[in-house]
């Protein structure tokens, strides 16, 4: 049977010779990390659970969520994590050492072909060189630390043929802007994405880095490229294990096939409040900002540097503006000041700060305020995610030039002349909310609530519960903050009352791999979630905490009233509306599924 790369990575760290997609197997796990927003809770589980670490020199701490140990609960999750590691023999890249996902990849701890988890939602980052990588919650990450495996299904697999050729004005930003245009927040939702073509073969590192971070963006499990002659070197100069690339069989199915031209692909910009809102940066041209950002995992890498260099010499960061820039890791922030362009940011005008994830982190570079218009190179724009201001991404180098203009540009209209500073409005965002708590016990196949009808689609784990609520480790204080920053819900933990079911739409769940956006539920009394789809991590982690998430297309056939009691049958997918009587069929538990949820959670 042939394979495409996601089946061929995945069966290879199975007991299968063979896999196909629906498939559910423990796969080995070649590198294994928790970060510091994130590591606290798997020390938690692990300790509270009496687990042993499978194998140390496998296992790795990563702290780049706060890599100034600027906020106090960071530092105490970030010494905690310290502690456990000198205990059991874990190398922790500290806050000195940059973005996790990165520094695996320039450190040879993985390679094409390997495996790897992350408490980091963009581990997929990994796919930038033949190698498949996971974010995920940290139950799932306590687990693959005790086991050395952890369980996964193997998904569909989708092709996509690009012809022409990138244009040299072009960035690989500007093409995975370009993709999230054509297939939006949910068309590739699960799926495993292969990229072919003459210029996809031709692309650098950096250029695969940018592209394959966003897939989470998109809703895929991961976006894998080919390993090239240039990354296998690559590799293989950074890693002391020797390692077989990984290609798609002769003949091997996809789920769907794409061919594009990318001669139509122009420059994009992402507008405020979701990754996929894209359009061409000249219909927002002249917008005035107030800051810019240059990092992240997206955009920090030596590439990205040289780029804002060539923009920035000779010229200054226009008045009343502000420009973040922050490299991926801390070679790359080293290698920035040998060249001498550490010497031209700052004589621009810009604050450089030290290598991490910044503005996609909060508490960190790159935050905005009330009103705040910036301009980022991130992955993320969703409401509060950057901080309380507006977030539009694009490339550095649209970055770069918009932050010497004062308004929004590209390199080859920057005025003689910046803009004049004005003051953007600002929004009230509300404040928490107290706890609601109180939770159901027990574990029946069939459910009764009361439902909440969220009809939206695309929720994020921010508007769920919020990054600045990230330090809480407290199940019993999560409730509180439940979709405090989803406009119109902003109550909800107020209202919310144990045993509720909440029923909403396409792609719940998209963004961060935080666990809290789970246990925030579980903390309510929540019974179940119903959703159109479900982020692919959102619902792992949501399986793994035995909250019953339940996938349905057709949920509005049973024509729901908000406060409407319902049922739902778990092994059959039945759920019946309690009022009128009418029955739809969803999708039913898994048997990996219910054997979890009836265990009480994965431990």
């Amino acid at each position: 049977m042939a394979m495409t790369m996601i089946e061929k990575i995945l069966a290879n760290h199975s007991k299968y010779e063979k896999v196909k997609p629906g498939d559910i197997v423990d796969i080995s796990i070649d590198a294994r990390i928790a970060r510091d927003f994130g590591g606290a809770n798997v020390v938690k589980n692990i300790l509270d659970h009496g687990l042993l670490v499978d194998d140390p020199e496998k296992t790795f701490f990563t702290f780049d969520c706060n890599p100034t140990g600027s906020d106090q609960k960071y530092a105490v999750n970030q010494h905690i994590c310290r502690q456990f590691a000198r205990k059991n023999g874990i190398k922790v890249y500290d806050i000195d050492a940059g973005i996790g996902t990165h520094v695996i990849i320039d450190e040879g701890i993985v390679f094409p072909g390997a495996t790897a988890v992350s408490t980091d939602s963009h581990a997929n980052i990994l796919g930038a060189i033949g190698a498949f990588g996971q974010g995920m919650g940290d139950m799932d990450i306590s687990a693959a630390w005790s086991k050395g495996k952890i369980w996964f299904k193997i998904p569909e697999s989708v092709k996509i043929n690009f012809t022409g050729d990138l244009d040299s004005d072009l960035s690989a930003k500007d093409f995975v802007l370009n993709l999230l245009a054509r297939f939006g927040a949910n068309s590739l939702l699960g799926y495993s994405v292969e990229l072919y073509g003459r210029a996809i073969e031709d692309m650098s590192l950096d250029q695969r880095i940018t592209i394959s971070s966003m897939a989470t963006e998109m809703g895929a499990i991961i976006i894998l490229f080919p390993p090239s002659d240039e990354i296998i070197k690559y590799c293989a100069a950074r890693t002391g294990k020797s390692f077989v690339p990984v290609f798609t069989d002769p003949g091997a199915t996809y789920a769907r096939t794409f061919d594009i031209e990318i001669n139509g692909f122009i420059k994009m910009i992402s507008r405020p409040g979701a990754p996929h809102d894209t359009v061409g940066v000249k219909e927002v041209s002249g917008l005035k900002i107030d800051s810019g950002f240059i990092g992240s995992c997206t955009n920090g890498r030596m590439e990205d540097m040289n780029i804002t260099a060539d923009i920035l010499r000779g010229r200054k960061v226009a008045p009343g503006v502000v420009l973040k820039i922050v490299p991926a890791t801390d070679a790359i922030w080293k290698k920035c000041l040998e060249d001498g362009l550490i010497d031209i940011f700052k004589k621009s005008g810009a604050l450089v700060s030290n290598a991490g994830c910044a503005g996609c982190a909060a508490g960190q570079v790159g935050q905005n305020g009330q009103g705040e218009v910036t301009i980022s190179t991130g992955n993320r724009n969703f409401p509060g995610k950057q901080g309380k201001g507006s977030v539009f991404l694009a490339s550095p180098e649209v970055v770069a030039a918009s932050a010497i203009a004062g308004f929004i540009t590209t390199s080859d209209e920057i005025p003689d002349s910046p803009a004049q500073f004005a003051s953007a409005s600002s929004e009230h965002l509300s404040v928490a909310h107290p706890l609601n708590s109180g939770a159901v016990i027990g574990k029946p196949a069939v459910i009764e609530g009361r439902c909440w009808l969220i009809n939206k689609d695309n929720i994020d784990t921010d508007m769920i519960f919020h990054n600045r609520y990230l330090a809480i480790t407290d199940i019993k204080e999560m409730g509180q903050y439940t979709f405090d920053n989803l406009q119109g819900f902003e109550d909800f933990s107020k209202k919310a009352l144990p045993g509720d079911i909440v029923i909403t739409g396409e792609n719940f769940g998209s963004g961060s791999s935080r666990q809290q956006a789970v246990d925030c539920f579980l903390s309510l009394g929540i019974q179940a979630i119903i959703a159109g789809s479900f982020g692919a991590i959102y619902e792992r982690n949501a399986i793994n905490a035995a909250l019953p998430v339940v996938t349905s297309k057709n949920i509005s056939k049973l024509e729901l009233s908000n406060g409407d009691k319902i049922s739902i049958s778990l092994l059959t997918g039945e759920i019946t509306n309690l009022r009128s009587g009418k029955i739809i069929h969803a999708e039913p538990f898994s048997d990996v599924q219910f054997e979890i949820y009836n265990n009480g959670g994965l431990f």
